[in-house]
């Protein structure tokens, strides 16, 4: 049964993978997975903000990203700027503050087709996980390594799961689609 044990991990990756994309997608709520696009020039080399600093939310509208090398400051400013987040970062010597401006319906609408973008990507993996799946089975089907009954279990099975994962992916699509447009 590896074949199904591969295919199911491989459907909750893609899951996970589209959680994390999500949590980039801004809804007008201060989150620090805002940033988590963000590359900053440091020490020759494009780094991710993660990396180079912390970030921190005091307040449901505000971000505060914290510099672990203060030399880099200007560089975290320039690279929150240059993102395309829409985001105004100001730069006070010692910390970043990133003010999240609400979204008006336009930008909310964008975010939307970027949240369904998303979710297909997501579901092209779960549909690559599941082709795979299939043509192993099938291929020890005609090299008689498994019955064709147990084959059959098994496919029913594979098309179960990629059901199972595609209905998640619906649900936190909806869910992140109503926290998008909500004001």
């Amino acid at each position: 049964m590896p074949t199904l044990k591969e295919a199911e991990q491989a459907m909750k990756a893609a899951v996970e993978a589209v959680k994390r994309e999500f949590g980039t997608v801004r809804t007008g709520k201060a989150n620090p997975a805002l940033l988590d696009t963000v590359r900053v020039d440091a020490y020759g080399t494009q780094m991710p903000l993660n990396q180079v600093a912390t970030v921190n939310t005091p307040e449901p509208t505000l971000l505060v990203v914290q510099p672990f090398d203060q030399s880099l400051i200007e560089n975290i400013e320039k690279g929150i700027m240059t993102a395309d987040l829409g985001l105004n970062p100001a730069n006070d010597g010692n910390v970043i503050r990133v003010p999240v401006p609400p979204l008006n319906e336009e930008r909310r609408k964008e975010f939307v087709k970027v949240l369904h973008k998303m979710a297909e990507e997501g579901k092209v993996s779960l549909r690559h996980a599941r082709h795979k799946a299939r043509d192993t089975i099938q291929d020890r089907i005609k090299e008689h390594e498994m019955g064709e009954d147990d084959g059959r279990r098994q496919l029913d099975e594979v098309d179960k799961m990629t059901q199972k994962y595609s209905d998640l992916m619906d649900e936190l699509l909806e869910k992140k689609e109503k926290e998008v447009m909500s004001i």
